[in-house]
């Protein structure tokens, strides 16, 4: 999967905060933009993200209904993956990004190694 650009991360900020399919119309009314868009820009937005894998759809009648095709979290844990794997160097990587991580990120990641160690 590819990153998000700013109209997508909102689209699916949408999305993620909701638990039932939406169609076009109703991201649209959710949006929270600056300016006003159009539906065919969402429409468009909402097919790229189809394309990305970023979402599903299912036809409803005439229309679609589009829901995430994962949580916030996993599609954040993909991309680190990506990362990782694009980067030729995952111990460097993540050795930098142990080095930079802030003091809650550090606890998080104790916490998990400890859990992961216990099973």
């Amino acid at each position: 999967m590819r990153g998000l650009g700013e109209l997508e991360a909102r689209v699916m900020d949408v999305l993620w905060s909701v638990t039932e399919p939406l169609r076009v119309r109703d991201v649209l009314q959710r949006l929270d933009t600056e300016r006003p868009l159009a539906y065919t820009t969402v429409m468009t937005v909402l097919d790229n993200l189809h394309g990305k894998g970023y979402v599903r759809r299912q036809r409803a009648g005439r229309a679609y209904e589009y829901t995430a095709a994962e949580s916030r979290e996993e599609v954040g844990a993909r991309l680190l993956r990506e990362v990782l794997d694009a980067s030729g160097d995952t111990e460097r990587v993540l050795l930098h990004f142990a080095r930079s991580a802030s003091q809650e990120e550090s606890d998080i990641l104790r916490r998990a190694l400890r859990k992961d160690r216990s099973r």
